[in-house]
C-alpha cells in the first residue's frame, strides 16, 4: 500500500540549491532535487564502545535527478575506497538471500548451458554466497571484491577472489589473462559505484563475444511507488529506472534483451546484456513492455519525479507518529537488524535510543558495536528473548517474512512486530 498523498503530479521538481554536480552518466548538470534527507554518516561504520566520544562526519543526502538521461543520484560526498575497504555486510548471513543465489545459478546454467569449459565472473562477489553454488557444480568461478576482510571469508571458502574495484583498468588486465567471462554477473553493484561508465564498459572488455551479463539492482519504479527511501545512502550512488539503465548499457555498445522483475530489496530488477553484435540471443518482449510501462508511469518526465520529497516526510511523520504513543504508554520498542537502509531510516526520522532501546544482528561483526549517528547498541538475537519487548522494529523490511518466522516466538508474551515501509504497519 502506498503513502496516500495528494500532490500536484503536473509541477517540475525543485531546483536544487548549494553545491551541485553533473551527471555521471552522460555529465549533464544536476538542477533539479529529487530527494533531500539531509545530514548521515555513512550507513555502515558501524561503531565500537571506544568510539563513542569521537566526532562523527555526516554528509549529505541530497538526491538529484538529472533532466537529461532521468538518472537519479548521489554525489560522490563519500568515496569508494572509505565505503568498502572494511565493509561491515556479509550476504550469507539472509537464508532468503542464499536461496535466491541458489536459484540463480540453477537457472542460469540450464539457459545457457554453462559446464566445466565455462567461466563465470561475479562483480562484487562479497563472502562468496553465490559464487559456492557454481563450484558445486564444476564450474570455473573468479570473484572480485574490494572490501578484503570480506573477500577473506570467500578466499576461506576456497572461492578464488581478487581483492580490488572493478572497471576497465581490471577488466583490460584480466581479459590479457585468457579470463574473459561467459557470464559476467553482479547482484547490487551497479548503483555502488560513483562511475558508471568504467563499470559497464570495464563488462563489455571482460565479456566473451556470446557471453551473458546479469545485473540486479533495486528498481526506481518499486522504490518510488513504495517510499522505499531508506534505500537511498552513500553507498547507493545511483538509483536506476529500466529506461535509463538501458540508455547507460547501449552507450558502451550492449544490448539489453531481457530483463526480469523480482521481489528481492522490496523490487528489483534482473537485466541480462550481450554484445550489440551478438544476434544469437533476440531481444525477448519482456524489453519493450517495460519499457513502455514506465514511459506510461512517467519515467521519461521530470514532473514524475517531483511527488517523492513529500511521500517521504508523510512516511516519517507516520513512523514518528507511532513510536511518541508507544513510549507515552510505556511501551518497549527494539529493532531487528542493522542494515544500510535502517540507518537512513533512523537518522533521517532522529530516532535515537529515547524510542528504540537497541537492535539485534545475527551478524557477529556488528555485535556488540553500535549504529553510526543514533548510538543505538547491537545485540545476538537472543536478546529479544531476554527482555521480551512489546514492539520490535524490523529495519531489513525487505527480509520481513524471513524474520517474523525466525522470531515467532515474540507473540509467546505479546509482542509484536512493526514494519515501517512504505508506512506503519503492526504485525
Amino acid at each position: 500500500m502506498t503513502t496516500e498523498i495528494q500532490t500536484d503530479q503536473t509541477r517540475l521538481p525543485e531546483p536544487a540549491s548549494g553545491a551541485k554536480g553533473s551527471c555521471r552518466f552522460c555529465k549533464e548538470e544536476l538542477r533539479y532535487t529529487f530527494v533531500d534527507l539531509g545530514m548521515a554518516p555513512p550507513c555502515n561504520n558501524i561503531l565500537s564502545q571506544d568510539q563513542l566520544n569521537s566526532m562523527e562526519a555526516f554528509y549529505p543526502q541530497h538526491v538529484f535527478v538529472c533532466d537529461n538521461c532521468f538518472l537519479v543520484q548521489l554525489l560522490e560526498y563519500v568515496s569508494p575506497t572509505e565505503i568498502f575497504s572494511d565493509y561491515s555486510y556479509f550476504s550469507s548471513f539472509s537464508d532468503s538471500w542464499l536461496a535466491h543465489a541458489r536459484r540463480y545459478t540453477d537457472n542460469m546454467q540450464a539457459r545457457f548451458g554453462l559446464n566445466e569449459d565455462s567461466q563465470v565472473v561475479e562483480i562484487a562477489s562479497n563472502d562468496g554466497y553465490l559464487l559456492q553454488y557454481f563450484i558445486e557444480k564444476g564450474i570455473k568461478v573468479l570473484g572480485v571484491e574490494p572490501a578484503a576482510n570480506v573477500a577473506r571469508v570467500a578466499i576461506e571458502k576456497g572461492i578464488p577472489t581478487i581483492v580490488e574495484f572493478f572497471g576497465v583498468e581490471s577488466a583490460q588486465r584480466l581479459s590479457e589473462q585468457s579470463r574473459q567471462a561467459d557470464l559476467l554477473l553482479g547482484n547490487n553493484v551497479l548503483a555502488h559505484v560513483p562511475d558508471v561508465n568504467d563499470l559497464v564498459e570495464g563488462m563489455k572488455l571482460l565479456l566473451k563475444p556470446g557471453g551473458v551479463i546479469t545485473m540486479e539492482f533495486p528498481h526506481l519504479l518499486r522504490l518510488m511507488e513504495e517510499n522505499q527511501f531508506d534505500t537511498i545512502y552513500h553507498e547507493h550512488f545511483s538509483y536506476f529506472s529500466f529506461t535509463t539503465v538501458e540508455k547507460i548499457f547501449a552507450a558502451h555498445s550492449l544490448t539489453l534483451f531481457d530483463v526480469e522483475e523480482l521481489p528481492t530489496h522490496g523490487g528489483s530488477l534482473r537485466i541480462y546484456a550481450r554484445h550489440q553484435s551478438d544476434t544469437s540471443k533476440p531481444v525477448e518482449a519482456t524489453v519493450s513492455e517495460l519499457r513502455q510501462r514506465e514511459e506510461q508511469a512517467g519515467f521519461t518526465r521530470l514532473e514524475h519525479y517531483a511527488a517523492f520529497g513529500e511521500q517521504v516526510k508523510e512516511t516519517k511523520r507516520k513512523l514518528l507518529d507511532f513510536l511518541i504513543e508507544a513510549k507515552r504508554v510505556g511501551k518497549t520498542v527494539v529493532g531487528y537488524g542493522a542494515p544500510g537502509k535502517g540507518n537512513t531510516l533512523l537518522n533521517y526520522c532522529g530516532i535515537r535510543t529515547d524510542f528504540v532501546e537497541y537492535t539485534v544482528d545475527r551478524s557477529p561483526y556488528k555485535q556488540g558495536k553500535f549504529l553510526p549517528g543514533t548510538h543505538i547498541p547491537v545485540y545476538a538475537p537472543e536478546r529479544i528473548k531476554e527482555t521480551q519487548p512489546d514492539y520490535v522494529l524490523i529495519l531489513p523490511w525487505n527480509l520481513k517474512n524471513e524474520i517474523m518466522s525466525q522470531m515467532a516466538y515474540v507473540s509467546e508474551w505479546g509482542g509484536q512486530f512493526v514494519v515501517p515501509i512504505p508506512e506503519v504497519k503492526v504485525y
